[in-house]
């Protein structure tokens, strides 16, 4: 309530502009010891320029129609449903785990097939469902319950990991309750097949306290959930307690693609799968994928997961993350995609009260939407780009968040329109750019250039707590019909740093005008560079 007043008192008052674009020289990168070569071109520092010139710029081009959105009506419960052949029947079959592709990436490097030993006392084993269509009350009946056993009407506890092969399909339907994965036995679920999980739930259990296994550190090993390259995954009106830890391909609920030795050989399509209107509660990664297509996340609530909420990687392509609501992320953000997640949309979420950032797009992460989101109240910034570029953010409120409302460090044509970002301790719009090359990222991996650039069309920025907008050293910026509100400045209209002397040309034009303005540098960064 009282962001809606400061808000209607900021709307309510006369138009006072604040903008702030200090430029600060960037850091060249030095050499690694013992080589003369010259830093990569990926990490070119900008030389700062001695001036900038403000004009008025053709507003044409910066119309937009809103952005379309995917339609979303087909990605329902009952489309899930739909999906399941009930035919031909499967059959569960226990072997040992060595020697099978689906659990490659378990039985090797960091002691892992130890663990696994150790565990179930003995050479490992695995519950294997092939040849078609299976349900739990079905392995509950074929297997011991040593192994795998109805604890309570609708509740099956597994102590083995378990399986889903090629050409099989395991169900865990509305007639399950619970499924509780051992973290005591070293149990787990690998899906190579087809998985459906529809009005159920899947908890880590925790044997020796006969409840869930609550996180207690990234090491320690939990039940964990993956789809590999070539399944299917549905998940929807379900729930997942608890999964997931530091450890490739187990950190709680995933969709990858096997690793690129393993795809060399087995040749898979790309992973694919939907998640609906399903809970994750305390879970590594609410939810994770790695070289996956078409992927659809839409209206679950994550809550009080440990790294991440929702957390697309590695070129993962077309994603649809949409109508969820992430809150309590206790160790980084909200949302994020990472690592050349491209042409994906990022719709309709509602993100707050997370320990970092409410959404990320990092790494290279291009051409996405990131439209019509509600992100409060986060611990850092609301909206942040690292590294990436050819952005739209557009319709988004962005409010009371810790830090700056949009960050955006080395990203270039970043899109910002109609967006309302109210009431941000520091920063409406932030730019920057910083020389990532004396840190620990991998170079070649994650290249970067330090360029900032953006358009900012439309839209609020309203009672920001140091100005409606910053950037330094920027390639460009051009700036039409934003309300810039309630500065938290007594002296109201103030620029400082390279644009002091500008500052009536950009009042005429913007606010007087009512014309877009172009900032750019005067000379080019050729000659800068020269």
């Amino acid at each position: 309530m009282n962001m809606q007043r400061r808000i209607a008192s900021a709307l309510a008052t006369p138009l006072m502009l604040g903008l702030l674009l200090a430029g600060s020289p960037a850091i060249q990168a030095a050499p690694a010891a013992g080589k003369a070569e010259p830093a990569p071109k990926s990490t070119q520092s900008l030389r700062l320029a001695s001036s900038y010139t403000v004009s008025s710029a053709p507003a044409d081009h910066l119309y937009m129609d809103p952005p379309k959105l995917p339609d979303l009506s087909g990605y329902t419960h009952e489309a899930v449903l739909a999906k399941i052949q009930h035919k031909p029947g499967g059959r569960a079959a226990v072997r040992r785990i060595l020697k099978q592709d689906a659990l490659k990436d378990f039985t090797g490097g960091q002691d892992r097939l130890r663990q696994w030993v150790q565990r179930q006392h003995g050479m490992p084993q695995a519950i294997f469902i092939e040849g078609g269509f299976v349900t739990l009350d079905q392995l509950a009946r074929q297997l011991p319950a040593s192994q795998f056993a109805e604890t309570a009407p609708g509740v099956y506890l597994a102590r083995l990991p378990i399986v889903v092969a090629q050409g099989a399909t395991l169900h865990i339907d509305k007639r399950v309750k619970d499924l509780r994965l051992s973290e005591e036995s070293g149990a787990f679920l690998v899906n190579d097949g087809h998985l459906f999980i529809t009005d159920s739930s899947v908890t880590a259990w925790r044997e020796a306290s006969n409840g869930p296994a609550t996180f207690r550190n990234k090491h320690a090993f939990r039940p964990f959930l993956l789809s590999w390259g070539g399944a299917d995954i549905y998940i929807s009106r379900s729930r997942f307690t608890s999964l997931g830890y530091e450890a490739s391909k187990s950190y709680g609920v995933s969709i990858s693609q096997y690793t690129p030795d393993m795809q060399a050989r087995l040749k898979r399509p790309r992973p694919s799968g939907w998640l609906l209107e399903s809970t994750f509660d305390d879970v590594y990664y609410g939810f994770y994928c790695y070289e996956a297509d078409d992927v659809v996340v839409k209206g679950n609530t994550y809550r009080d997961n440990i790294i991440y909420g929702i957390d697309p990687h590695d070129r993962s392509e077309r994603l649809i993350i949409a109508e969820n609501h992430v809150y309590g992320t206790k160790v980084k953000h909200g949302i994020i995609v990472s690592r050349e997640v491209n042409n994906s949309w990022i719709i309709n979420n509602r993100t707050h009260d997370n320990k970092l950032s409410g959404i990320v797009l990092d790494r290279n992460s291009e051409n996405n939407l990131v439209a019509y989101n509600e992100v409060y109240k986060n611990r850092s910034d609301g909206i942040t780009l690292y590294e990436s570029s050819n952005n739209l953010i557009w319709g988004n409120r962005v409010l009371s968040n810790a830090r700056h409302g949009v960050r955006l460090r080395n990203s270039v044509n970043t899109r910002l329109y109609e967006n309302i970002i109210a009431s941000n301790q520091l920063t409406g719009v932030y730019g920057h750019i910083k020389d990532l090359s004396q840190t620990d990222r991998d170079i070649k991996l994650d290249p970067f250039d330090t360029q900032v650039s953006m358009i900012v069309v439309g839209g609020e920025l309203a009672g920001n707590g140091s100005a409606p907008i910053a950037i330094d050293s920027p390639l460009s910026v051009e700036l039409y019909r934003v309300q810039m509100l309630a500065p938290p400045k007594s002296s109201g209209i103030t620029f400082a740093g390279i644009l002091q002397d500008k500052q009536e040309e950009i009042l005429d034009l913007m606010v007087r005008k009512k014309r877009a303005v172009l900032i750019d540098p005067v000379e080019t960064q050729a000659e800068l560079q020269n």
